[in-house]
Order: structure tokens, then sequence, then C-alpha cells
């Protein structure tokens, strides 16, 4: 008997399908459009400690009137990671250390962003570290500068715990061309996403495209009445649910502001949803990841 997910995998766009290649990629590189702005950045990391308890960790990189800031959040809840009312702390200084009590843990934060380097968005791309410690275990550590002595000192004998980034939110605002990168799994490789929202030749409704890696996935024509929708991918051996919403676009311009989502889904799952709660009551493990994308745009 074949396998769920291989039921799926039929059913599904894969990116490195023939589908993919071809004329239709230029959809997606001829373009007029100037990028929209990542004006902020979200990524959510699961950390499970040596002692089995769960923290849910959140970095907000953001563009502020000050330069590049940086938001910490931690919880204890892996059942609602969207809601992190444990701790939070916001840095205002570009390198530091602190301590504190949450999630009855002792907390230790290191930080060095004086060196970072940035492209386009508020999120540093080399020449920094961010090291979180939950109980003397190493449970985040990002960067290219862990070997820097301060770290140094605090990674020798000290355990790390087993943590994944679970989610990513980014946030745009500008004109209806989004690109990005992602990253679907631990073992994958990242995959530049490229979204555009434009009227083609010979349409009078603007068309939805989606491109990975310069090959376009997913075409919508019609967005006007297809604005709510979403294709089922076939990413590093991994389903992935991509969903569109663009209905503020032309009902509430007011806002403007549409939402796209990549979301890995497990092959035991049959829904589209699947409760995070059901996992944790399980105990389940899979592999689990979510790019959210939030779009503002300039009015046409």
């Amino acid at each position: 008997m074949r396998s769920i997910a291989t039921c799926y995998s039929e059913h599904a766009i894969k990116v490195s399908d023939s589908y993919c290649s071809g004329p239709s990629n230029q959809a997606c590189l001829s373009q007029n459009l100037i990028p929209s702005i990542q004006n902020s950045v979200t990524c959510m990391y699961k950390a499970k400690l040596s002692t089995h308890k769960q923290l849910v960790i959140t970095l907000t990189w953001c563009n502020n009137l000050l330069g590049q800031g940086l938001n910490i959040n931690i919880s204890d809840d892996p059942s609602s990671p969207f809601k992190f009312n444990a701790n939070s702390r916001q840095f205002g200084s570009t390198k530091g250390s602190e301590t504190f009590e949450s999630c009855n843990s002792k907390i230790e934060l290191l930080w060095d962003l004086s060196s970072a380097q940035y492209e386009a968005g508020p999120e540093p791309t080399n020449g920094f570290y961010v090291m979180v410690l939950a109980d003397s275990e190493i449970c985040l550590l990002l960067g290219d500068m862990d070997e820097k002595l301060d770290v140094k000192e605090f990674k020798t004998g000290i355990p790390v715990a087993k943590f994944s980034l679970v989610s990513r939110s980014e946030y745009f605002s500008g004109n209806a061309l989004y690109s990005t990168k992602a990253q679907f799994c631990d073992t994958g490789m990242a995959h530049d996403i490229l979204i555009r929202c434009s009227r083609e030749e010979g349409s009078k409704s603007p068309v939805l495209s989606v491109c990975i890696d310069k090959r376009r996935v997913v075409q919508v024509k019609r967005l006007l009445w297809n604005f709510r929708g979403n294709q089922s991918l076939f990413v590093d051996g991994l389903l992935v649910d991509m969903m569109w919403d663009v209905h503020d676009w032309f009902f509430n311009p007011a806002s403007g502001c549409a939402v796209f989502m990549f979301r890995t889904r497990s092959g035991l799952d049959s829904r589209l949803w699947f409760e995070e709660k059901n996992l944790v009551q399980k105990g389940q493990e899979r592999v689990e990841f979510s790019l959210l994308i939030c779009a503002c745009k300039n009015p046409d």
C-alpha cells in the first residue's frame, strides 16, 4: 500500500518538475517593479532542554527610527506558540548580556550586533551572535561569531539543547513584489521565493504568480474573484501548503494588507491545518515550519 504522502505528492506541484521549467519562468524573472521593503522579521524557535522542558523563543528584527532593533520573547507553553506573555526584552544597545528569571528557569542572554552586516532587511546576515541559555543550557545560538571569547566561555562544557526554527513571519510594504528565502526543513536547502501581483498583457484582472528558485509554481488568474485559495507543493520531499488571501487589497484598500503562507504538512495529516495541541497530547514528532508574509502594497 502506498503511503499517504505519496498519494498527496501526485496532486502537488513539485518544484523540481518540468512543470516549473520553460518559458513560464519569465513571468517571475522579467520585472519592472521595485521589490517591497521588508520592515520586520519574526522568527519563532522551539527548544527542548535535557530535562524535557520546552521553551518557545521568538526574535523580532525590525527597523525603527534609531536603526535596526531586536526584541526577544520567551514562553514555556508549546501548545500556544503565538502567545508570548512570559517575558520580553527590547535591546537598545548593540552588545551586552542580561540575566533574569522566567518560565521557572534562570534565563541568560548574550548578544553582539556591533559588527552586524545587513542586506535589504532588518535581520543581520553576518557579523553577529545571539545566545539564549536556560538553566545553564544553551537553547538558542544564532549568528556566525560564536567563536568570540565571551561566547567560548559560555560554550565550554555547557550542554546544548535541541532547537529548531518552526515559523517565520515577514512584513513588507511597497509594490506588490515580495522576495525572500525559506528553508522548509533542517536538511533542505534555502529556496528563493518571489511573489508578484500585476496585470499581465491581455488580462483585465491582476494575476498572482509565485516562483520558487526562479520557477513559477503557482499562477492565479482572475484574482479579483479568486482572492483566497491554496495550492499544495512538493519541496525537498515535503508537502508544503501555499495559501493566499488578498481580499483587503481589493475590498479594504485603506489597510491594503494581504497574507501569504507556506506551511509544511505531515504525510499522516489529511487536513490542511492540524491542531498543535493534538500533537503535544499524542507526543508525536514531525517536521514543521511555516512562513507567513504580510504584505501592504501601495495603492494602484
